[in-house]
């Protein structure tokens, strides 16, 4: 009886497995991609491409379409991204030295939060009206803010943190809604290692102005 249900167990977790490759391929880079985000290190932005790249599908199969769009534009923020990182004038060596940790001036925040507010309009009625999304104003919520935090990512700017704080954990719960379990843990670690992101980066910020 035991050696049954043991079986059955291996067979179940491998038919699993076998469905989810692709969504578990995206967990993995995805949590090397924040590892070395918070690290400041450019390299995550060519491993961010590869992962924002398995996202489009896995989101698209999901009915997210939102997501998966975004995913699309995650890609090509990856090339700007490393332009930005190594290769933008604000440099002073372009070939050692990583981009500095910035900070939100007051005009570049309310230019921002209209264009949340528009991209988020925009999109959830494009969605409600147009798909067959089950969620079209939560999905078009996370893709508004989602699209604005990336852009202050690759200007590295500190305060691109808050936003993903609350993106990641309000994502998990919207993903283990669509039963994308192994996304909607990797939201949760996303959220807390997005907390320490804020420590870590801001740290550097005031190690730079001393």
């Amino acid at each position: 009886m035991l050696l049954s249900l043991l079986l059955l167990t291996q067979e179940t977790i491998c038919r699993w497995v076998h469905d989810h490759w692709l969504e578990l391929f995206g967990v993995v880079s995805s949590l090397l991609y924040i590892c070395l985000e918070v690290k400041q290190k450019s390299s995550m932005w060519i491993v961010g491409f590869f992962s924002s790249t398995v996202y489009a599908a896995v989101f698209f199969q999901s009915r997210l379409y939102a997501d998966s769009i975004l995913n699309v534009y995650y890609m090509a923020a990856s090339v700007y991204g490393m332009y930005c990182w190594r290769f933008a004038p604000e440099n002073d060596d372009a070939a050692t030295v990583e981009r500095p940790v910035g900070r939100l001036s007051r005009p570049s925040g309310i230019v921002l939060a209209v264009i949340s507010v528009a991209l988020y309009t925009g999109m959830g009625y494009a969605l409600d009206k147009h798909t067959d999304s089950p969620v079209p104003y939560c999905d078009a919520l996370i893709a508004s803010l989602s699209f604005v935090a990336t852009w202050m990512l690759a200007r590295k700017i500190l305060e691109h943190w808050i936003l993903w704080i609350f993106i990641n954990f309000f994502s998990s719960g919207l993903f283990f809604w669509r039963e994308l379990y192994p996304t909607a843990g990797l939201f949760i670690v996303y959220g807390v290692m997005s907390i320490a992101g804020w420590f870590r980066w801001k740290q550097s910020f005031n190690h730079q102005v001393q």
